[in-house]
């Protein structure tokens, strides 16, 4: 007999077939399944969860609850001006500018916004999510313009 992949099969005895529960006394899980009596744990669709301590009172209700978190701060990263003293003049800067730049180390979850601690002498495009007054109006004296998402909107 020739070795083809119609003939292949596996080791006698490597293969076991599975265990049907619940299909009468002759199979050797029968009336109960293997499940035992009664109980939560024999009846269908039975979990616990993952927190659940069995009516004990659960670990999370027992520790005491300190301070608040409020789900709609902002995430902004902070730059100021005077770490875009370096940049060449007619430069774009925006978000991921900054992070090549290894001027930041990360963009926050709401972008970057520039304060205006700092002078800036060479004209900048600055394109960020938000840009302090004082830094528009230094960026601005310095022949530079300044673009965000706001400015944006308010055109419209």
């Amino acid at each position: 007999m020739a070795n083809e992949l119609s003939n292949l099969a596996p080791n006698p005895g490597s293969r076991k077939t599975r265990m049907r529960v619940g299909r009468g006394e002759g199979s050797g899980k029968g009336r109960n399944a293997g499940r035992g009596t009664k109980g939560d744990k024999s009846r269908s669709g039975h979990k616990v969860r993952a927190y659940f301590e069995g009516g004990q009172m659960p670990l999370h209700r027992r520790l005491p609850k300190r301070g608040f978190f409020n789900h709609f701060s902002k995430d902004f990263e902070v730059v100021n001006l005077e770490k875009l003293g370096d940049v060449e003049a007619g430069t774009q800067v925006t978000a991921d500018f900054l992070a090549d730049a290894g001027i930041i180390s990360r963009v926050g979850k709401d972008g970057v916004k520039l304060l205006g601690r700092g002078e800036i002498t060479v004209a900048l495009h600055v394109k960020l999510a938000k840009v302090s007054d004082s830094a528009r109006a230094k960026i601005v004296a310095a022949g530079g313009t300044v673009e965000t998402p706001s400015d944006d909107a308010a055109a419209e």
